[in-house]
């Protein structure tokens, strides 16, 4: 399960790993607190006459097909962008999306970000429902998932904003579904050529931390919560 801010993030920084899952015969759902209508939606603000409602109805339909692309389900919160806030209803809402699904990996924003207000945002209301989602390990008077493993995606400039990566994902094998799901976010196609740069960088890092040549594309990550294994 991956929540982003805004409707576009999941595709950026983890459409590789979602296809990865799906391909591999696991389910993904993506869920956007936001569509990001109002502060990441520049081509669309070019359009003259445009509105708010016109823009939502852009993005959701990029998203979606993005999402169908990578073999995920799409749902957006329209919790409203730039500042994106998060109320005890709102919390409450993405706390059950988390226990509805039960993903085994929950994946997210990181906690910094100088230069995007709702990012930040977004990684502490994960955090808090995802506990909120799991309980505290013990009987509740609410129904409880087995907590997730919880990740951060690479975020834009991640020297700026506490990312650190520890797991690279190998997306070689699905690069075209995400080449093809970032393709549908026209509304921030200026990104698309940034992205498949990192994809390839991050795939060069993969190569000399594993030493398996054959990764040609990769994505990062950070872990939050322990790995948890038999064995070293």
């Amino acid at each position: 399960m991956v929540i982003g801010a805004h409707s576009a993030d999941f595709v950026w920084r983890a459409g590789g790993a979602v296809a990865v899952a799906t391909s591999g015969g696991g389910a993904a759902h993506v869920l956007a607190l936001s569509y990001g209508e109002r502060g990441e939606s520049g081509e669309l603000w070019k359009e003259p006459g445009q509105t708010i409602e016109r823009v939502k109805e852009v993005r959701h339909g990029e998203a979606q097909r993005a999402a169908a692309a990578l073999g995920a389900d799409f749902a957006c919160l329209d919790l409203g962008d730039y500042p994106l806030e998060i109320d005890k209803d709102g919390l409450v809402a993405i706390s059950d999306r988390i226990r509805d699904f039960a993903p085994d990996v929950l994946i997210t924003h990181t906690d910094r970000d100088p230069f995007n207000p709702d990012h930040a945002t977004a990684f502490f209301a994960v955090e808090r429902a995802r506990a909120l989602a799991a309980g505290a390990g013990v009987a509740s008077s609410f129904a409880t998932v087995e907590p997730p493993e919880l990740l951060l995606f690479e975020p834009h400039q991640p020297e700026l904003c506490n990312f650190t990566p520890t797991t690279f994902v190998d997306i070689t094998a699905v690069y075209e579904l995400k080449r093809a799901a970032m393709e549908e976010m026209k509304a921030q196609s200026y990104l698309q050529t940034y992205y498949a740069q990192r994809a390839e960088q991050r795939g060069n890092h993969a190569r000399r931390s594993s030493g398996n040549s054959s990764i040609r594309y990769a994505e990062a990550f950070q872990r939050v919560t322990p790995q948890v294994v038999a064995a070293l």
